[in-house]
């Protein structure tokens, strides 16, 4: 009998030894692991831009200098592609995967299945459209929403006054994107503030300089009325201004352009008098992301909503900031 208690005994001391000592997944408090012993997977939407560009190089100098390992994809944009990446990052057993979405929806049956793998999941610059938030720790990135708000009431300050009718010209983004649809939506609720201000054509050109350069060719053909382009972008802004120079027309003149994001060469065309108004979105997410996940992997919490902070840029603002711009 006192053989059998002392095995108990023994037994439950190996147990408890083993609970203490064990370690915690990652994400899950505890501290699980140290930072240089991490593997987070990262899923970008692509290169289709400028921004996205600075994005990504950002997002890799951080994890170097954090010294934690970084899984890198390039989804190309296309959704399935990102949703592979995903699932080859649980395979993996990575330790946090994040990502930016192509578009909004369609994500909830792979963050399930990082969630069935306790796998946290951080989402940066572009939001999902999911009822269940427990599928992802936090979102990180710009109020699409405001960007598009400060867009209208630039023109609606520009206009103030005018006599003849303002006819815009929208370039929108990806479809079915965070930013496409929400700068959209910013831009409605400010510019409906003046009944002179109207959007006589709305069509994607993908984020990409050529579908801006194809989409305003087509759309200043059919709507020679126009006198503003709104591009969800830089990119689609700047093929905007080869489409209205190809008309025979001055982009900042007889077209003004405003647009989102404020990179180095949409900031040039600003200073140039190309592009008459942009609304900063940075690209510069790599620090924060570090800082996310080192939290959780403290096991603090997160805000659910993360916003960066971005300003606006006229003619003589870019100006000046251009010989320290990052991007």
């Amino acid at each position: 009998m006192k053989k059998t208690i002392g095995l108990f005994a023994a037994g439950a001391l190996v147990l408890a030894l083993s609970a203490c000592g064990g370690a915690a997944p990652a994400g899950t408090g505890g501290g699980a692991k140290s930072l240089d012993q991490l593997v987070v997977g990262f899923a970008q939407v692509g290169a289709e831009s400028g921004w996205r560009t600075a994005n990504t190089k950002d997002i890799q100098a951080a994890f170097a200098d954090a010294k934690i390992k970084l899984q890198f994809s390039d989804a190309q944009q296309k959704q399935e592609n990102q949703i592979k990446a995903i699932r080859s990052y649980i395979q993996q057993k990575v330790d946090y995967i994040a990502f930016s979405p192509v578009v909004q929806t369609g994500w909830d049956a792979v963050l399930n299945e990082a969630k069935a793998a306790n796998i946290p999941v951080v989402l940066t610059d572009r939001a999902v459209d999911s009822k269940d938030t427990s599928l992802y720790k936090t979102f990180l990135g710009s109020d699409f929403v405001l960007e598009g708000k400060k867009a209208g009431e630039w023109l609606l300050a520009d206009a103030k006054g005018a006599s003849a009718p303002v006819n815009v010209i929208q370039l929108e983004g990806t479809t079915g994107s965070a930013p496409a649809i929400d700068r959209a939506t910013g831009f409605a609720d400010a510019i409906k503030a003046d009944t002179n201000i109207k959007v006589v054509a709305s069509q994607t050109g993908d984020f990409t300089r050529a579908g801006g350069k194809q989409v305003a060719e087509a759309l200043l053909k059919s709507h020679p009325e126009a006198t503003v382009i709104y591009a969800h972008n830089d990119d689609m802004g700047l093929g905007a201004i080869e489409a209205i120079e190809a008309a025979g027309k001055v982009p900042g003149k007889d077209i003004k352009i405003i647009t989102v994001d404020a990179v180095h060469d949409g900031m040039q065309a600003l200073a140039d008098g190309k592009i008459n108004f942009i609304v900063e979105c940075s690209p510069l997410l790599g620090k924060q992301l570090i800082e996310i996940i080192t939290k959780l992997n403290a096991g603090e919490t997160v805000p659910a909503r993360i916003v960066t902070e971005e300003g606006t840029f006229t003619q003589e603002q870019a100006k000046a900031a251009l010989p320290n711009r990052k991007y």
